[in-house]
């Protein structure tokens, strides 16, 4: 019996399987119950909660550009729990159609149990990724006005 990924294992699949667009294989690198959050979303979407949430996550739109990307400037931080690690790290890419490069970090906070994610906490830039996908327009349009800070 192989033993399961540790959690730097689960996290170097996750962000490779993401840059490399290998959407079907990514749920399964979580938990059938989960607790997945993105707390800079400035939408403020509820947490993922399952797989199945995650398959659809993760499932391709038709209506975003096609990115070329990387997983670039990974540093992992172990944690006195063994389950738990913090990554940062930075998607470097461009955008297919125009060949606009872009650089997006983040920083996970991942708990990872019998090689599955069972908690994340996805810290990323959302403004640059809507903007590289064309979508800031929407984002900005969808933000409550009483959300936004005004001088």
């Amino acid at each position: 019996m192989t033993p399961p990924l540790s959690p730097r294992e689960v996290f170097l699949a996750l962000v490779n399987g993401v840059a490399e667009e290998r959407w079907d294989d990514l749920p399964g690198l979580y938990a059938e119950q989960t607790d997945v959050a993105h707390p800079f979303d400035p939408l403020r979407a509820p947490a993922l909660r399952s797989r199945d949430e995650l398959r659809e996550h993760f499932r391709p739109t038709g209506t975003s550009p096609r990115l070329r990307r990387r997983a670039t400037n990974i540093t992992i931080h172990e944690t006195t729990d063994p389950e738990v690690i913090v990554a940062e790290f930075e998607y470097q890419g461009t955008v297919a159609d125009t060949g606009e490069p872009f650089a997006l970090p983040g920083i996970f906070v991942l708990r990872v149990r019998d090689g599955q994610i069972v908690s994340s906490r996805d810290y990323f830039d959302h403004l640059t990724a809507a903007r590289v996908r064309g979508h800031l327009d929407a984002l900005v349009a969808a933000l409550d006005p009483q959300d936004v800070a005004t001088d």
